[in-house]
């Protein structure tokens, strides 16, 4: 009996440790499948007005991706910073920033853009395969991928955390210089 109360305490010790150990894991990639240093992993994108292009055909450009949904209440609180603090002032160097609009249909973009006022192409995420190729599915969007000139991933966000967000700008300010 002493035995087998044992091994049962010790079972349940190993699986709760377990158990904490990817829940750690998970906390520390924030739903991410990829990290910086990493190679972004190519796919091509259909932009609202109908043009494609894939990932690798940017490089040589600072690229950013927003992963955003019009039903994402985070998604529109950073929108307008990344409009005015992030795509206007570099719009017009070797950069891109591309919203990635998680499962919404052409129509649905179309509106969501114009209504926050962005400037910056957005992208169709058909059953958001794009947004699966750098997080979990169901880890939610409002994150940004910034990838630089040779295709390497150099910076993650994960929400709209101010300071994250200052730390972004200057990553895209040193990739540009």
């Amino acid at each position: 009996m002493k035995k087998t109360l044992l091994s049962v305490v010790v079972l349940v010790l190993l699986v709760s440790g377990f158990t904490m150990y990817q829940a750690e894991d998970a906390d520390e990639n924030r739903g991410y499948l990829v990290k910086a240093g990493d190679m972004a992993p190519d796919f091509r994108m259909e932009f609202t007005d109908g043009k494609t292009v894939s990932l690798k055909e940017l490089r040589g450009k600072v690229v950013v991706l927003q992963f955003t949904a019009s039903w994402c209440s985070v998604c529109r609180k950073e929108m307008p910073h990344l409009e005015k603090e992030v795509w206007l002032p570099n719009k017009d160097k070797d950069f891109i920033l591309i919203g990635i609009d998680y499962d919404e249909p052409l129509e649905k973009v179309v509106a969501f853009q114009k209504q926050m006022e962005v400037t910056y192409p957005m992208a169709l995420d058909p059953g958001a395969e794009i947004f699966a190729k750098f997080a979990h599915k169901k880890s939610g969007v409002t994150r940004n991928v910034v990838i630089d000139r040779n295709g390497q991933i150099v910076f993650l966000t994960r929400l709209y955390d101010r300071s994250e967000f200052e730390a972004m700008k200057k990553k895209i300010d040193e990739l540009l210089r």
